[in-house]
């Protein structure tokens, strides 16, 4: 039978397919692994402190999958060098757009990593005054006077905060 050229090009790219789509996979992998490394360290963890370690698993799975998708790209014989430079470009622009919100995320994980407050303690920012009921990424939520306030996690990091009595998880 003879050999068509689109047959003897598809014979030639298999060995380097099958090696693109090996390296993917181990880092598709490895992302799988170390997300569920970091989700069982999660499940031990206290109250809001396993909400930053599900961020850190979900962050380093997407890492992974990221540079299995290029490492592989790579092997298959694609100049990837564009592509990286696109995908620093994209993550620049989309991180100066979403500036405040990431400023906001980092805050709240740098508080409940530091936690120098808790659900249930009484804390004065920004003029305004209330038990702590929720500690989230974005925001903490005070109830008071004011009723229910939902502070931004970047404010409760850059102002000075006031714990004016400690409540503990449940509360005064």
């Amino acid at each position: 039978m003879p050999e068509t050229p689109l047959g003897a090009l598809l014979l030639a790219w298999l060995p380097r397919l099958g090696l693109g789509l090996a390296v993917a996979a181990a880092f598709w992998l490895a992302g799988v692994a170390a997300r569920g490394a970091l989700l069982r360290v999660a499940a031990r963890m206290e109250e809001g402190r396993d909400a930053v370690v599900r961020l850190l698993g979900r962050a380093a799975h997407l890492g992974l999958v990221l540079v299995g998708a290029v490492s592989g790209l790579g092997t298959l014989g694609v100049d990837v060098g564009a592509l990286v430079a696109g995908l620093g470009l994209t993550g620049f622009a989309v991180g100066f757009a979403l500036r405040d919100a990431l400023s906001n995320l980092l805050a709240g994980v740098l508080i409940l990593l530091y936690q120098p407050f808790r659900r249930g303690d009484r804390i004065q920012v920004a003029g305004k005054e209330g038990v702590v009921r929720w500690i989230d990424l974005r925001y903490t939520t005070l109830e008071g006077g004011d009723g229910r306030v939902l502070v931004p996690n970047s404010v409760l990091l850059t102002q000075t905060v006031c714990v004016r009595e400690e409540g503990g998880a449940d509360g005064p």
